[in-house]
């Protein structure tokens, strides 16, 4: 009868050595060297069922396992149809899109209208089903605050990668404990405002303030808190940037767009822009710009456009053309 004991260390012993055998196979394979040339730099084919030598050519080792799918597409399209993933997780959902959601079609499969008594059901199992996707008051809380997101990110007009890096950084706000003592409309647009400063999607706050609920000064006491706290670069606002969309809005071509950021960059060599806002800065290049071009847009339209008083304009559009030499 074989002790305990010694069977233990025979265990041992048989776990060692097989861990020694598979470390040596390991090492084997990484210094694998092609058998004709002694070559090292081995390659894998197109298709990985094959590794060669790139040196003489020789075929080492065939029929490796394939991991790619058993099917086959020629066009973007068909590989859509055939791929039999689900939709990629995104930031901008609490449960990041991965939980089911019933359809608010009364269809069946066949695309036929459902009875009375069924419709009822359904409409039970969707009020079940939107109470439990949320567990406790935090995710409650987050889903609100990534919906207000989405929505004023909706009214802004900016693309889908905005929404994902505010989502982003509401959900680091959150983890660091920073919505404490504040509303969630108010950090969740400040997270809004810092994603479109990072994006180089240029929105004013006086934009963002136009489509949230809470008055311009809290989004800037809250988005300069953010800001602080998570150590987000922000680059100072271009007014270049303002420029194509301003112009896009006023209906000006193409050449009093170039004027402006011509003006713009003589302005800013000379140290003109240092303090300025840009949006007022962008606006008084457009309306100098108009003028050169013979394109004429009055003060008035270009503020409007560019949410700025006249006086702003004004006052940049002198040290511009001084800038410039122009009187």
């Amino acid at each position: 009868m074989v002790r305990p004991t010694q069977q233990r260390e025979r265990d041992q012993t048989s776990v060692t050595e097989a861990d020694e055998y598979e470390h040596e196979h390991e090492n084997e394979s990484e210094e694998q060297t092609c058998p004709e040339c002694d070559s090292g730099a081995l390659v894998a084919s197109n298709d990985s069922n094959e590794i060669i030598c790139e040196e003489c050519g020789l075929v080492i080792e065939e029929q490796n396992i394939d991991h790619g799918p058993e099917w086959r597409a020629f066009n973007h399209a068909e590989r859509q149809n055939k791929s039999r993933v689900g939709a990629p997780t995104t930031q901008t959902m609490h449960d990041k899109g991965l939980t089911t959601q019933i359809d608010w079609k009364n269809k069946d499969a066949h695309g036929r209208s459902i009875s009375s008594k069924k419709r009822n059901q359904l409409n039970r199992l969707r009020k079940w089903q939107e109470r439990i996707r949320t567990k406790d008051a935090g995710e409650r809380n987050l889903q609100f605050a990534l919906s207000e997101i989405d929505r004023m990110a909706s009214a802004l007009g900016v693309p889908r990668s905005v929404r994902e890096v505010a989502s982003v950084i509401y959900r680091q706000a959150l983890s660091n404990d920073l919505i404490r003592g504040r509303s969630i409309e108010g950090v969740a647009t400040s997270c809004l405002y810092a994603g479109c400063r990072q994006e180089g999607i240029p929105r004013s706050l006086d934009e963002v303030t136009e489509v949230s609920r809470v008055g311009k000064k809290e989004i800037g006491r809250t988005y300069r808190y953010i800001a602080k706290e998570l150590s987000l670069e922000m680059k100072p606002a271009d007014p270049k940037e303002y420029v194509p969309r301003f112009c896009s809005d006023l209906k000006v071509g193409e050449e009093v767009k170039m004027k402006a950021i011509e003006i713009i960059d003589e302005s800013a060599e000379q140290g003109l822009l240092s303090g300025k806002s840009p949006t007022g800065f962008a606006a008084a290049a457009i309306y100098a710009a108009s003028l050169l071009c013979n394109e004429k847009k009055t003060q008035k339209e270009v503020a409007e456009v560019a949410q700025v008083t006249e006086v702003t304009i004004r006052n940049r559009y002198q040290e511009q053309i001084e800038a410039m030499g122009i009187y």
